[in-house]
């Protein structure tokens, strides 16, 4: 390690800014979503069976959840313009927006060019849970997902069941394609009721066991139509590894809610963004 210079202390001593203030981010009308939601009927339901991925697709102007079911399980979430791919979850940019972990009033946003609100969330049974003394909070957008490459470099194994494939396996089924179509497709995700964070010595990601409990749920609103892939990650509430064929798994449910005719009288779907791409050629 190089020596400190003198003024070592106070170059640490600057005081941090903010790199991109969210005040003039476009508000969600809250109040309207959460609203809506107490007209809206369930009109789907599915379930992501443990230490796999289920899909759902959500209209815009309709709400989903996802719900702890059976025991504590944290799942890895993606989701995609259902009518164009190429426009999907930007969890970079969710975090460099809101922070590291989301909660209610907050958005995710969709990859460039597009860069506009994909889902909002209108209710979280785990905002109770703040900060904790490790700097641990729940659904976190600064993870990937486990995947089997990283397993094979670390330990040259070749598992299966990890939340990259397991998403990849769900996408190729739910679009009649091939593996190898449908993987480059996945992408990092937003990982819902993972208790997660960084050391302060070391700078690592850690994770802790989710303090998710059966009845527990993560509801969002579609802002435009959303193709979402949610897979019960095989580390199970994530207290110890996340590949896992020992851990508890248990599914995860997700119900489509679709709110009554007219409850959304003043809302529209966000226009994609408006920069005009010329990139100063």
């Amino acid at each position: 390690m190089s020596s400190a210079p003198p003024d070592a202390e106070a170059r640490r001593a600057v005081a941090p800014v903010i790199c991109y203030p969210n005040d003039s981010l476009p508000k969600p009308d809250l109040a309207l979503y959460q609203k809506a939601l107490t007209t809206a009927r369930i009109t789907d339901t599915t379930l992501a069976p443990p230490r796999d991925a289920c899909t759902f697709e959500v209209p815009a102007g309709c709400f989903f959840r996802i719900s702890s079911v059976d025991g504590a399980q944290v799942g890895d979430l993606n989701l995609w313009n259902a009518q164009d791919l190429s426009e999907r979850f930007y969890s970079g940019k969710t975090r460099a927006l809101h922070g590291t972990h989301v909660t209610t009033g907050e958005r995710l946003w969709t990859s460039f060019p597009h860069l506009r609100p994909m889902a909002t969330i209108v209710e979280d049974s785990l905002d109770w849970y703040g900060i904790d003394e490790f700097g641990g909070s729940v659904h976190d957008v600064i993870g990937t997902r486990c995947d089997p490459y990283t397993g094979n470099l670390l330990a040259g194994s070749q598992y299966h069941y990890c939340c990259h494939s397991n998403l990849t396996r769900a996408l190729a089924a739910h679009l009649g394609i091939a593996l190898e179509d449908a993987e480059p497709h996945v992408h990092d995700v937003l990982n819902v009721f993972m208790c997660t964070g960084f050391t302060r010595d070391t700078g690592q990601y850690f994770m802790k066991a989710s303090p998710v409990r059966p009845g527990d749920h993560l509801t969002f609103f579609a802002e435009i139509p959303l193709l979402g892939a949610l897979s019960a990650c095989p580390g199970g509430d994530c207290s110890s590894e996340h590949s896992s064929d020992e851990a508890a798994c248990y599914p995860l449910k997700v119900e489509v809610l679709t709110p009554a005719e007219g409850s959304l009288a003043h809302w529209s779907s966000p226009p994609r963004n408006g920069y005009d791409r010329t990139h100063g050629a």
